[in-house]
């Protein structure tokens, strides 16, 4: 018998003994009643996870419920992270059988590329996996300036303002995009940053998408031109290759934001937990050791 819901905010992130307090966001887009099917209760008596991140977060994605907490609203650098906005944006603006005409400065981006030539045609859906799977910077500048396009010289500003409206809308209260890739900004007083809780946020947000469900698992695969050149897509997410069943999503490293991971698991219990780790020394390994404490210490009710 489901307890009031209230009792239930109260409990859901008492682990190991601490009361985690989780940002407001969370709290405010907490489902209601009618729409919970379980929570998780905390059952395993095991330590809380020793990670090397900078920051991490745990949630179940489908009730937001919070399950690990460290330093969860700290800004730091995200690295492709970023290109979950650039896609979400994309997919919110766009079909994905639109065709885009390569702009010339995509082209010269690096170092991760599926080398796009100036003026090929390709359609978004092509360069939506491009940028989640390979996290080919070419595809992401591509998506942006393609989205700005106004018939005049494009501006990728323009798109990086529309990131920002988009993050304060969906309540990502510590973010500040700079560029539609990752790229660490070069000016201090102007970072490229985001937190754990924001991220989450924003990783929640690009899942609802049913188009994102089914590339997320991608491992390898190849998409073509209207011309009929091809691109040959391997996934940056080592975790694919796990004994997890792993659902996404994203990776992003550079030298400031180090190794970061989005990642997606899904329980034996059919639950999907969403983990964020942030400049790890270990992404993958930690991402491993996180989710299976989630799994050893939770049984849903």
């Amino acid at each position: 018998m489901l307890t009031t819901l209230v009792s239930l905010l109260a409990a859901q992130n008492l682990i190991s003994g601490e009361m985690l307090t989780p940002s407001s966001d969370y709290l405010a887009s907490i489902p209601q009643p009618a729409e919970i099917v379980a929570y998780a209760e905390k059952t395993g008596r095991s330590d809380r996870p020793l990670l090397g991140s900078k920051a991490a977060l745990s949630i179940d994605l489908d009730t937001n419920q919070t399950l690990y907490l460290q330093n969860p609203d700290t800004p730091m650098p995200m690295a492709s992270l970023t290109k979950m906005m650039t896609i979400l944006l994309t997919l919110e603006n766009h079909s994905l059988d639109d065709i885009v005409t390569v702009d010339s400065r995509a082209t010269k981006v690096e170092p991760s590329k599926i080398n796009l030539r100036a003026e090929e045609e390709i359609t978004v859906r092509n360069l939506v996996k491009a940028a989640l799977i390979k996290s080919a910077n070419d595809a992401a500048l591509a998506l942006a300036l393609y989205d700005v396009d106004n018939g005049q010289k494009n501006d990728v500003s323009l798109f990086v303002d529309k990131m920002n409206v988009r993050a304060k809308e969906l309540g990502m209260t510590h973010t500040t995009f700079e560029n539609p890739i990752g790229f660490d900004s070069e000016d201090p007083t102007k970072p490229h940053e985001s937190t754990a809780s924001d991220l989450a946020i924003l990783a929640r947000a690009l899942y609802k998408h049913p188009f994102i469900q089914e590339i997320a698992t991608t491992k390898s695969t190849t998409i073509s031109s209207e011309e009929g050149d091809t691109h040959q897509l391997e996934s940056t997410n080592e975790l694919l290759n796990s004994y997890l069943p792993v659902l996404g999503l994203k990776t992003g490293t550079t030298d400031l934001a180090g190794e970061c991971l989005i990642s997606i698991v899904k329980t034996p219990t059919g639950n999907r937990i969403l983990n964020v780790l942030l400049n790890s020394p270990a992404r993958y390994q930690e991402s491993k050791v996180l989710s299976e404490w989630v799994i050893n210490n939770f049984t849903w009710i």
